[in-house]
């Protein structure tokens, strides 16, 4: 039997702003918190990190550019918890500035990680995000030590803190599912850089996730033959990827809207700044930790909250694309 306990999950989590906001999730997540990575090995040190920290968070391994790991880990969640409360999309790639693979080569690997994997992650397993239920709302609001604030309505009882979560007793009935897609502001600029024709497809309130695929695949078609900047495209693989989970998000919050209005889930896409971690470099303002305050801030959304939903959000703020 499933358990009827809540679920977060976290992807690319062995390290910097994932492991960052597996750790946030641990601390204030009524429920249980599942850290995935690529590699098992670096995902169970990661676990027994936290482990030694007093959290309790469980592995799972996941590779999200292999249909096969995603599946595994769908089955996996259906079958320990019958569902998911918290999707965390954060797994990602980027090429060093310094890096001499050929761009062709750059933009095929880069889009199949940070584009068609998350996308892949969503298919699989946004049906598995469960539906809000009429219980939320009474109001509890925390913050801990780093500034995280969030707000949570409770029905029928008063509460104490309880567990590593600092979550009220008696808080496992209530559902509030959410989904945040980690993006990056380098879309943003990417996209100011695309031909005029580009930005107006990107842009549009009606494209389809078929058509932002296609984008996507020309994109990368167009750096195989050598004429991406003669199409209109910038010379940034990862930039345009981003343009893709951004856009991606919007279209798919407008499916959820669509689909399982009533169900009160929110999606949105975010930035978490220029971070402190391998792929960015040692010189960047934000430590992990505060590159972790937005997605746990959309990820921890009150159940009665009724947005932001298919947004880009940077500093717990809507940027337009």
């Amino acid at each position: 039997m499933p358990s009827d306990r809540r679920v977060a999950l976290v992807t690319g989590a062995n390290k910097g702003v994932g492991f960052a906001i597996t750790r946030a999730l641990c601390r204030l997540f009524s429920g249980d918190v599942v850290l995935t990575a690529r590699d098992e090995a670096r995902g169970r040190a990661a676990v027994q990190q936290l482990q030694a920290e007093g959290l309790s968070p469980r592995f799972h391994q996941l590779d999200i550019t292999d249909l096969q790991s995603i599946r595994a880990l769908r089955d996996f969640l259906r079958k320990e918890y019958g569902g998911l409360d918290v999707l965390v999309n954060n797994a990602g790639i980027a090429f060093k500035m310094e890096d001499t693979t050929p761009f062709h080569i750059q933009a095929e690997v880069t889009m199949k990680t940070n584009f068609h994997g998350t996308r892949d992650v969503c298919t699989e397993l946004l049906p598995l995000m469960r539906p809000g239920g009429p219980t939320a709302s009474k109001t509890l609001v925390r913050q801990d030590l780093k500034g995280w604030i969030f707000q949570c309505r409770c029905l029928l009882y008063g509460f104490r803190l309880e567990g590593n979560n600092g979550a009220p007793a008696g808080w496992r009935g209530v559902v509030a599912s959410r989904v945040v897609n980690v993006s990056s502001l380098e879309g943003h600029r990417t996209l100011k850089s695309c031909s005029p024709e580009l930005q107006h497809k990107f842009r549009s309130e009606t494209i389809t996730e078929e058509e932002l695929v296609g984008l996507m695949k020309k994109f990368v078609g167009d750096a195989k033959k050598g004429v991406h900047q003669k199409e209109g495209w910038p010379d940034t693989t990862y930039g345009v990827t981003k343009i893709g989970v951004t856009v991606l998000s919007r279209i798919q919050a407008r499916h959820l809207s669509e689909q399982r209005g009533g169900d009160k889930i929110l999606l949105n896409a975010c930035t978490p700044g220029w971070v402190r971690t391998d792929m960015a470099g040692p010189n960047a303002p934000k430590s992990p930790e505060e590159g972790a305050e937005t997605p746990v801030y959309l990820a921890l959304l009150p159940p009665d909250a009724e947005g932001p939903h298919g947004q880009f959000i940077k500093d717990k703020k809507v940027e337009q694309l």
